[in-house]
């Protein structure tokens, strides 16, 4: 799967020096899922849209169900947006995905917000493990990396594993090994086992570019669902510093 807004990008890392040249703090979410998706990380077909009705034809030419997102750099937790208007899923037809993004485009008129909303196809979670790969530059260590559970797991668990960047593919692996959840990476209670390695090579992407691109303060892919074949980036988190 890959993000046709990245597709049509001439150089998607050029988005940073874009974004800080526009005195902006944070990517878009199609901007940062076309930094990692030209890095190999398979992310969701999408387009971002400026009207309900572009949205309907994106949806089309995406394939019913489909996702719809508030897109704007000053939205980062789409989820907690307008009371919940930032997101809507499971988008089975036309009319859904109209009324989704007319929520959107009148919650963000409502707060005098700049935004556009970003139209995807729906992946099934039931499929995978959803995972939090992130990284940060810390003021003592430099870049570093984290791996987790994804979603709101995260946050009540706090079940992480961190290392300093770059590191290999076998360290990146031997991290997951260190969650206390990784047993449900093998398969648990019927549920398939996901592809490690794929969740490994997601952190080793996101290390590197903590080390290429000094003026990446944060990057965070969560979820990132791992499947038994791979893993797709289900929404991605850029923030800046111009140094």
């Amino acid at each position: 799967m890959t993000d046709s807004d990245a597709a049509e990008t001439t150089d998607v890392i050029d988005s940073i020096g874009a974004a800080l040249a526009e005195d902006r703090s944070a990517l878009t979410e199609s901007e940062a899922k076309g930094l990692v998706a030209d890095r190999g990380l398979s992310v969701p077909d999408g387009e971002t849209v400026d009207s309900p009705d572009e949205a309907v034809e994106a949806a089309e030419r995406i394939g019913h169900p489909v996702v719809a997102k508030v897109a704007s750099p000053a939205v980062q937790h789409k989820s907690e947006w307008a009371d919940g208007a930032g997101v809507a899923v499971g988008l089975e037809d036309a009319d859904a995905v109209r009324t989704a993004a007319e929520q959107i485009f009148d919650a963000a008129a409502d707060r005098e917000l700049d935004a556009a909303a970003l139209v995807e196809e729906g992946v099934d979670l039931e499929a995978g493990l959803e995972v939090i790969v992130g990284g940060t530059r810390d003021p003592s260590f430099g870049p570093t990396v984290l791996v987790g559970l994804g979603g709101i797991a995260v946050e009540v668990l706090q079940d992480v594993s961190h290392r300093i960047a770059p590191v290999s593919t076998a360290e990146a692996v031997e991290m997951t090994r260190e969650l206390e959840a990784s047993p449900l990476f093998d398969g648990y209670r019927g549920s398939p086992a996901v592809d490690r390695t794929a969740v490994a090579e997601a952190i080793v992407t996101v290390g590197d570019l903590l080390v290429e691109r000094e003026e990446i303060r944060e990057l965070e892919v969560n979820p990132l669902l791992a499947r038994p074949d791979g893993a797709v980036a289900l929404d991605a988190l850029v923030t800046l510093e111009d140094e």
